[in-house]
């Protein structure tokens, strides 16, 4: 059976840095060429300069529909769930549309194989089919289900060929399968035994809106008859703990081989490169707007790019919102500190770490409430790597401080570690007296060389908040100057893009979203904090002495 095509540049790079998401090539087996045929042959377009036409799939929807609809060798799902992640305005309810219809009539299931039939196997129809509409709110699926009826009106060829029943809210097949809308709010999600649903705009499906816990019922419901979810969005905004982000950080996980699942996620998105600007003067390094939208667009004939440029240009129109809705990139808050596009035009997974190079370290600990991170930082070259981000233990609810303190240890056991500075607060022990008994000694800058309480190691950010809010500035200016990589380590990142700004006596520090958010933060703070024991390194005498061979300070 024929897989994804291996080696292709766009597969070889990391899953989060890939503009392009679906296999490469097209697979062996698959009812995908049935499923064109019979969209081709039973759904006419309703709206467009082609209404009245046959619909024909573009290219990149026939490309979906193959992978969609692609088999092993027992006739089972090469995908367990399918994903269509586009800009605004890719025609993903008319898709969506189209696809519920055929699960509910046409040849979606396996029959038999046959080597001469395209694809190599033959379809039938399900046998009482259950397909389901779903959002959080009516409104959500107001585009799909508005397709659906249109597509099946009472003059269509589809509902002449089948005699549907179509309602508001419905199709009835005369056979009993049901086409149907439900949301986060409707009892009888629990339970169903659907046979295909359609998940729109999993951007909104949140918990405040119901949207995981609808997720997790919908998804159980098609597990138990070996049926598929489908979810469609746009970008979402990071940190919103929304569907859409939770099954691309999964997809991701299973591209990384992460995940003990045999069958993953078809994911399909198309994004605008990171360092596509919003404006057509693009500096050195970006690319233009129009060349962004050009890409994002380029399976969609009947998108006219000048007028999203101009709403893009409308000069109350968020930057985030332009990001998110028209180049497909998933965007902070507008108080966000940086974005994760800044973010991620730095990552460099490609710069190896090399045992007994010079590294400075910052730690930050918390033993239950928050995140405990370690981050380290290259001499040679500024490389930002993650040594580790611990959560408080499920069963206990408390860090394992052996695991960090472990950590610490293997980390002084690879690295010439000449700086380490570690804030105070819950991890006092380790900060003031066992580390520093352990390592003190041979470390080149202390974090407080001077003062009532000089020491090795501990450095109080509640004693330091003016001097880390310089750092933080510091550390955006070298982030949007792309002054330094980082190892693109995924918890670091999420953590860079949970930061929100905060003023602070007319300097701007990080802080959480609110303080009891459950967005963490730690691993960007210690990203702040070793970008500032570099420099603050590189600027003291004991490495400038160092340099020049004059450890002793003797000239």
């Amino acid at each position: 059976m024929a897989r994804a095509a291996e080696g292709q540049e766009g597969q070889l790079k990391p899953p989060r840095e890939r503009l392009k998401t679906l296999p490469d090539g097209i697979p062996e087996l698959t009812l995908g060429w049935g499923a064109i045929q019979w969209i081709t042959d039973n759904i006419v377009q309703p709206n467009g300069p082609h209404a009245g036409q046959p619909f024909r799939p573009t290219e990149g929807q026939v490309r979906f529909l193959l992978w969609a609809y692609a088999v092993d060798e027992g006739g089972r799902w090469r995908f367990s769930r399918l994903v269509r992640r586009l800009a605004k305005g890719s025609g993903k309810s008319p898709f969506a549309a189209v696809m519920a219809l055929f699960e509910l009539l046409g040849p979606c299931r396996v029959d038999h194989f046959d080597p001469e039939a395209p694809g190599g196997v033959v379809g039938r129809p399900m046998a009482l089919p259950l397909v389901q509409v779903a959002a959080t709110s009516e409104r959500q699926t107001a585009n799909t289900m508005r397709m659906v009826r249109a597509m099946c009106t009472k003059r269509s060829r589809l509902a002449r060929r089948y005699g549907l029943q179509v309602g508001k809210t419905f199709v009835d097949t005369q056979d009993g399968g049901k086409l149907e809308q439900i949301t986060s709010s409707a009892p009888t999600a629990e339970g169903t035994e659907a046979s295909f649903v359609v998940g729109d705009e999993t951007e909104h499906w949140t918990p405040g809106t119901g949207g995981v816990n609808l997720s997790e019922t919908l998804t159980q419901n098609v597990a138990k008859t070996g049926s598929r979810v489908m979810e469609t969005s746009n970008a979402w905004m990071p940190g919103a703990d929304s569907v859409a982000e939770s099954t691309f950080t999964t997809w991701c996980e299973q591209q990384e081989g992460l995940s003990r699942a045999t069958r993953e996620i078809l994911y399909d998105a198309v994004i605008a490169p990171p360092n596509t600007c919003l404006h057509d003067d693009p500096e050195d390094g970006e690319i233009s707007l129009t060349e962004g939208l050009l890409q994002v667009y380029s399976d969609c004939p009947w998108v006219d790019i000048d007028p999203i440029k101009q709403q893009i240009w409308q000069t109350n129109f968020p930057e985030s919102r332009a990001r998110r809705f028209f180049l497909n990139q998933p965007n902070a808050a507008e108080n966000a500190w940086v974005s994760l596009q800044e973010w991620s035009m730095l990552a460099n997974p490609a710069r190896k770490l090399v045992d007994g190079e010079d590294v400075v370290l910052f730690f930050d600990g918390s033993k239950s409430n928050d995140h405990t991170a370690l981050v380290g930082c290259c001499m040679s070259d500024g490389h930002v790597f993650t040594v580790g981000v611990w959560a408080p233990d499920k069963a206990t609810g408390v860090i394992d401080t052996n695991a960090v303190d472990g950590a610490v240890h293997r980390t002084f056991d690879q690295f010439n570690v000449v700086a380490f500075w570690a804030d105070v607060r819950e991890f006092e022990s380790f900060v003031k007296t066992s580390w520093p008994d352990e390592f003190g000694d041979d470390l080149l800058l202390w974090a407080v060389p001077r003062g009532r309480e000089p020491g090795p190691i501990a450095w109080d950010m509640r004693s330091h908040q003016y001097p880390f809010a310089e750092a933080s500035e510091m550390c955006l200016s070298e982030i949007q100057d792309g002054a330094f990589t980082h190892d693109g380590n995924w918890v670091t990142s999420k953590h860079v893009g949970n930061c929100r700004v905060n003023e602070l006596r007319g300097r701007f520090s990080v802080k959480k979203e609110s303080p009891k958010s459950p967005k963490k933060i730690d691993a960007a703070v210690c990203v702040i904090g070793a970008r500032m024991v570099y420099r603050a390194v590189l600027a003291s005498p004991e490495w400038e002495d160092r340099a020049t061979g004059n450890e002793w300070g003797v000239w």
